[in-house]
């Protein structure tokens, strides 16, 4: 068993500027003690008042806050690049962009420090969550998707696809990965499911975010299924990276 001890919160950025200082904030008003470390990860399309938001709140944190050049391409990529340069035991899969409530962080953390083996995520769809500004499109393809992984996967966890969890960092470091672009948000919670890892989920409200492009589009909800289809029914021992066993994870 890995006792909490820190968190990594990682903070993927392209064209975030007062909603990434907002994010922070809250994160250290609420559970500054408990985050050993923010982890931004910026690339080539990162706008440069954004970049100067990262440079701001990291000469502002000092040892706490470093800014990564992303090495792997896409949203999945900064988030994997994030994995590989986390030091505390957990690790915070976000947003920069406040569509991943910034307040829930000390719950998942809280949860973490509980349940330190485990995973917990947050839902939009359980009880107290919500979805604000959400296209009614999207939503119902996101319902249908979720209702059909929990048969898929024989499960009760209600948004397997939303990018907004806390890990052990052994754990993410143990998983092959194979996505980069959006599906490897659902990747993270199959692949753990598959290993029998305990997800705890906590509701969440969603609000759509108030500045730069949206991320995620629509097709991204079909893009799901080929990383569903093949985790589900692959060897357990290919979801893990080589020499790693389950016992290890």
């Amino acid at each position: 068993m890995s006792a909490f001890e820190s968190a990594s919160i990682i903070l993927p950025v392209l064209n975030e500027t007062y909603s990434l200082r907002q994010t922070v904030n809250i994160i250290e008003a609420t559970c500054a003690r408990e985050v050993g470390e923010y982890i931004i990860v910026v690339c080539e399309r990162t706008k440069p008042e954004s970049l100067a938001v990262c440079r701001e709140i990291t000469q502002r944190l000092g040892e706490r806050c470093s800014m990564h050049f992303q090495k792997r391409p896409f949203s999945g990529g900064a988030i994997r690049d994030g994995f590989d340069l986390a030091r505390f035991s957990h690790v915070v899969m976000m947003a920069s962009d406040l569509e991943t409530d910034p307040a829930l962080v000390q719950t998942l953390i809280k949860a973490a420090a509980e349940h330190p083996d485990g995973i917990a995520t947050a839902s939009r769809w359980m009880e107290g969550g919500q979805f604000e500004g959400y296209s009614p499109i999207k939503l119902v393809a996101n319902y249908l998707l979720q209702k059909m992984l929990s048969v898929l996967y024989g499960t009760r966890l209600s948004d397997l696809t939303y990018a907004y969890r806390i890990f052990p960092c052994s754990l993410v470091r143990a998983i092959r990965w194979e996505e980069l672009k959006h599906p490897f948000f659902l990747e993270t919670a199959l692949k753990p499911l598959r290993l029998g890892v305990c997800i705890r989920e906590f509701p969440a409200k969603w609000k759509a975010r108030t500045e730069g492009e949206f991320g995620s589009p629509f097709i991204a909800n079909f893009s799901y299924f080929r990383i569903a289809i093949t985790t589900r029914f692959c060897r357990r021992d290919r979801l893990l990276v080589q020499g790693q066993s389950s016992c290890q994870v």
